[in-house]
């Protein structure tokens, strides 16, 4: 069962309370999209022996009590309905994960919701919740991530892949320096857009720097110095400047 466009209410037929449900899913599932299945255990009207009030409402009667003497009271009237009884029945619902879905995107299932004997019942409503990705960040249709790299590849370059939501590899290639919190975009490899699937945000990897825990011999930092061959360079400034 899908999901369905939201009715036109009849204000004059009373109607069940509408339930919201949160659905927990994975970014990979917001990335290709899925189908999940949801068993869920709903009470429907059966009808059963005997007879009910229904319908009732208020309505105002009037008693003459004598020549030009009236009396308006208000009173309860009832139909008679046949009896009913509410019996748990279980249904499964299919619900369609759409690829670039948003945080909060409700997906309505017309009287799906609580019953109401004398009327309608409401709807269910599954509210997408996304969950939190241990590699991936979401903001909008980009992902984010963070890289660690060693000082020597900051230094000299290195190849690596990154394993994407569907597990396709991502190729990263650099061959010159890449500095702590350097920021690589890779278009077309963020989520799908909720709207257009055609359309793809950026993935956004930043770059941190291991340094070696180990400390240098006095050998050791001599030779650096001769290898990379740069003067002191001891700045101080507002880093914050512009926030």
């Amino acid at each position: 069962m899908f999901g369905g466009s939201p009715r036109q209410q009849d204000r004059n037929i009373p109607r069940g309370s509408d339930v919201i449900v949160d659905l927990e899913v994975t970014l990979e599932e917001v990335y290709s999209g899925n189908f999940v299945e949801v068993v869920r255990n709903k009470p429907v009207a059966k009808q059963a022996a005997g007879k009910r009030k229904c319908n009732c409402r208020q309505e105002m009667r009037t008693t003459q009590l004598g020549p030009g003497r009236f009396q308006m009271t208000q009173e309860t009237v009832c139909d008679e309905c046949p009896n009913v009884k509410l019996v748990n029945e279980e249904r499964t619902l299919e619900v369609e994960i759409e690829p670039g879905v948003r945080d909060g995107t409700e997906y309505p299932f017309i009287g799906e919701g609580e019953p109401h004997i004398d009327g309608e019942p409401g709807d269910l409503r599954f509210k997408i919740k996304v969950l939190k990705h241990p590699v991936f960040e979401r903001r909008g249709d980009d992902l984010y991530t963070n890289v660690t790299i060693s000082l020597v590849e900051a230094l000299v370059g290195f190849e690596m892949d990154i394993a994407h939501l569907d597990n396709h590899k991502v190729r990263i290639v650099r061959d010159k320096i890449t500095k702590p919190g350097a920021k690589l975009w890779k278009k077309g490899e963020g989520l799908p857009n909720f709207d257009n699937n055609n359309i793809r945000g950026s993935l956004i990897i930043t770059f941190d720097v291991e340094f070696p825990k180990e400390q240098l011999t006095s050998e050791q930092k001599e030779a650096v110095k001769q290898l990379l061959n740069q003067g002191s360079v001891q700045k101080v400034y507002n880093g914050l400047q512009g926030y």
